[in-house]
């Protein structure tokens, strides 16, 4: 029989490594906004994004712009599959954390 325990973390696990790749694709397609679109890389702060003295204002811009998929009127395609992914994978793992929290929940009552 499987412990819920092992699995609970097992799935803390996957959404950690989730997490992780989430943000290395964010990194990345700022890497090539930087390259192919110099002003829509200062509209959103690339430079300050994951930086401390960064505007969250300025990072909720590129959250509606690639949930708008407003990427899909890009001119570069590299840049548009790299739009794609972010908003993958960010689904993926919202929904990997909100797993983990009702695992959570429903583990605290179970005990």
């Amino acid at each position: 029989m499987i412990s819920t325990l092992a699995l609970f973390w097992a799935l803390c696990v996957v959404c950690i490594i989730n997490m992780i790749r989430y943000y290395s694709s964010l990194r990345v397609l700022l890497l090539v906004l930087r390259d192919c679109d110099p002003l829509l890389y200062q509209y959103v702060d690339g430079r300050g994004f994951f930086t401390s003295h960064g505007q969250p204002s300025k990072q909720l811009r590129l959250v509606r712009y690639i949930f708008a998929q407003r990427y899909l009127e890009h001119h570069d395609p590299e840049f548009m599959r790299r739009c794609e992914r972010v908003r993958r994978q960010f689904l993926l793992t919202s929904a990997l954390c909100g797993l983990v929290l009702v695992s959570l929940l429903s583990m605290v009552i179970w005990y």
